[in-house]
C-alpha cells in the first residue's frame, strides 16, 4: 500500500539540476529523452511554495505546475474524491488541489453551481521590498477537483497547469524538474542509468525509490519491529503460564504426596504438570488465532478502521498462512519452553524420589 500511494503520485524517475532550484529546459534534449527506450512518458515540472486565500482562510502550500501528460502518469482519475481530473478547459486554467489542504480552506467542489476558486501568492523575484510595496504577485484559479493520494500530498500539493505556474513565476524556459514514467516491461535502474549517461554531470536523477527511500525502508522494517514487540509480549503472557503452574503445583502437593505413595515416579508427575501447561497454552493459541483473523477477516470484508486524513479508505490487511504458521510456531515454542523448565524446578525441589 505504500509503494502504490508514493509511486502513483511520485514518477518512476525525476530529473533535477545539480545546482539550484531551476534550469534551463534547453539544456535537455527532450525529444533524446522520450526516445530512450523504456522511457514511456514525461512531464516538465514547475515546483514553488505559495500562498492560496479562500475567502477568510490562508494556508501555504506547494504549486506543482506540469504538463497534461502528468494527469496520466499518475492516474490523476483514479485518485479523484470530486470533480474533475482536468488541467484546462476552452482555454481556462484549473488547478487540483489535495484533499487535505481544501479542508484547510473550508473550500469544497460544487456540483452543480460551478467550480470553487482560489487565490494564489507566489513571491516575486529578484525585488527590493520597500514600504507599501507588495510582494507577491496574484492570481485567480478555478479548482477541477480535489485529489487523494498519501497524507503528504493532500494536505500539502496544488497542481496547476505549467503555462500558469511559468506566468506566476515569470519563467520563460525555466524548469524545476522534468518527471519520467518508465515502461513496466523495463526497470527504473536500468532506464535511469541511460538518462544519466545521456544528460551528463549537470543534474540528479533519482527513482521513486530513491526519492522517499527513509519512507520505504521503514515501511519494510515496521514488520520485523512489530514482530519485535510482538515477542516481547509473548515474553511477558509466558510469565502468567508460568504462575498457573506454580499455582496448581502448590495446590496439588498433598495430592501429589498421595501419586507417590501409590507408586507414581517424577517422570509420571512432570508429565501430568507439563501437559497440563501445553493444554493452558494450546486454548490461548486456538483461540487467539481465530479471534486474530476474524479481525482481519471483519476488517478487509466491512472496513471497520478507516485511516485518518484519506477520505475514509480501511487500514489496509493482507492475509499471510506464512506469517500465521510463523507466530503460531514462536509462540508455540516459548510454550513448551515455559512449560517444561518451570515444572522441571517445581519438581526437583518438592518431589522425592
Amino acid at each position: 500500500m505504500i509503494e502504490d500511494l508514493y509511486s502513483e503520485y511520485d514518477t518512476d524517475i525525476t530529473i533535477r539540476p545539480k545546482v539550484g532550484k531551476t534550469f534551463n529546459e534547453r539544456q535537455l534534449d527532450l525529444k533524446k529523452l522520450s526516445a530512450i527506450e523504456g522511457v514511456y512518458n514525461f512531464s516538465r515540472a514547475v515546483e514553488e511554495v505559495v500562498i492560496l486565500k479562500h475567502e477568510k482562510k490562508w494556508v501555504n502550500a506547494k504549486m506543482i505546475g506540469i504538463d497534461s501528460s502528468f494527469l496520466a502518469i499518475t492516474q490523476m482519475s483514479k485518485h479523484m474524491i470530486d470533480g474533475k481530473a482536468m488541467l484546462d478547459q476552452y482555454d481556462v486554467d484549473y488547478g487540483i488541489i489535495g484533499a487535505g489542504l481544501l479542508d484547510k480552506l473550508d473550500g469544497y467542489i460544487p456540483e452543480n453551481v460551478g467550480f470553487e476558486s482560489v487565490v494564489c501568492y507566489v513571491p516575486k523575484r529578484k525585488i527590493k521590498i520597500g514600504f507599501g510595496k507588495n510582494p507577491f504577485r496574484t492570481n485567480i484559479i478555478r479548482v477541477s477537483g480535489r485529489m487523494n493520494f498519501n497524507r503528504e500530498v493532500n494536505s500539502e500539493n496544488f497542481v496547476v497547469p505549467i503555462s500558469f505556474a511559468k506566468e506566476m513565476m515569470q519563467y520563460k524556459d525555466h524548469i524545476s524538474a522534468i518527471y519520467v514514467d518508465v515502461d513496466p516491461e523495463y526497470e527504473n535502474e536500468s532506464v535511469r542509468d541511460e538518462i544519466k549517461e545521456m544528460i551528463g554531470s549537470d543534474f540528479v536523477v533519482k527513482t521513486n525509490f530513491e526519492k522517499n527511500e527513509l519512507i520505504y525502508k521503514t515501511s519494510r522494517s515496521e514488520k520485523l519491529i512489530v514482530l519485535f514487540i510482538l515477542l516481547f509480549i509473548f515474553v511477558l503472557a509466558a510469565f502468567n503460564l508460568v504462575a498457573s503452574l506454580t499455582m496448581l503445583f502448590v495446590e496439588k502437593l498433598e495430592n501429589i504426596q498421595t501419586m507417590q505413595s501409590f507408586g507414581a515416579n517424577k517422570k509420571f508427575i512432570f508429565n501430568i504438570f507439563f501437559f497440563e501447561g501445553l493444554l493452558i497454552a494450546g486454548k490461548g493459541i486456538l483461540f487467539g488465532a481465530l479471534a486474530g483473523y476474524l479481525i482481519c477477516f471483519l476488517q478487509i470484508q466491512f472496513s471497520l478502521l478507516t485511516m485518518p486524513n484519506s477520505a475514509g479508505e480501511a487500514f489496509p490487511i493482507a492475509l499471510s498462512l506464512g506469517d500465521g504458521v510463523f507466530i503460531i510456531s514462536m509462540v508455540t515454542i516459548l510454550s513448551v519452553l515455559f512449560s517444561y523448565f518451570p515444572v522441571k524446578f517445581l519438581i526437583y525441589k518438592n518431589v522425592r524420589t
